[in-house]
């Protein structure tokens, strides 16, 4: 394991841990990273919200459910993430809906701005995108795959209209909230049974 996901590991904490300081934050109207400012603040606030909606409600479907139990590698989930980011609080609450059916999976949280090497290392078209997953081998400490910022079919929609516009709107965000809503974290799950299923095949035939 290298030394950058060992010290990052070491500053890590348990989605518990990390929803309980997003909602400490969202009533402290303050949030996570190096800038306090009340827009952020209050996108924290705003994403306390959505977790806690979406922990409530996150079903996994049974056939993706039975699939999910059957990996058994062991492995450690390392999300970077902000309490700011709204694609992380509609993904981190489906990871850890994931995580807590295969007790090989341990989900373990990093704060992107406490962490800027690790984020460095893993970003996504040259930029910092989070929430980023990062999936390690507990054995051999080998980073196995990555997975985010978003999930395929919102990033299809985010590069077709980036294509066709050059940046994302506020209404286009605005619409990519309702995608999340609509999809109920299927495509997410879906996607990491995909990742599983590629590092782990005998699971899956």
């Amino acid at each position: 394991m290298s030394t950058l996901i060992k010290n990052s590991l070491k500053n890590s904490m348990s989605y518990q841990a990390y929803r309980a300081l997003v909602k400490q934050l969202s009533l402290e109207n303050s949030t996570t990273g190096n800038d306090k400012i009340e827009v952020l603040a209050n996108y924290t606030k705003l994403n306390e919200q959505r977790m806690k909606r979406w922990d409530k409600t996150i079903k996994v479907q049974k056939k993706a459910e039975n699939r999910l139990k059957d990996f058994n590698n062991d492995m450690t989930w390392l999300v970077i993430a902000e309490s700011r980011c709204g694609d992380a609080a509609h993904v981190l609450p489906v990871l850890n809906k994931i995580a807590q059916l295969n007790l090989h999976i341990n989900l373990r949280i990093v704060l992107c701005d406490e962490n800027p090497e690790l984020m460095d290392a893993y970003l996504t078209n040259g930029n910092r995108a989070v929430p980023k997953l990062i999936i390690i081998d507990d054995e051999t400490g080998d980073v196995l795959d990555t997975y985010g910022p978003r999930p395929t079919e919102a990033t299809s929609l985010v590069n077709l209209y980036k294509a066709k516009y050059g940046a994302l709107t506020p209404e286009f965000k605005e619409d990519l909230q309702h995608w999340y809503n609509n999809n109920k974290g299927q495509n997410i799950i879906n996607d990491i049974v995909g990742i599983l299923c590629k590092l782990e095949p005998s699971a899956c035939q």
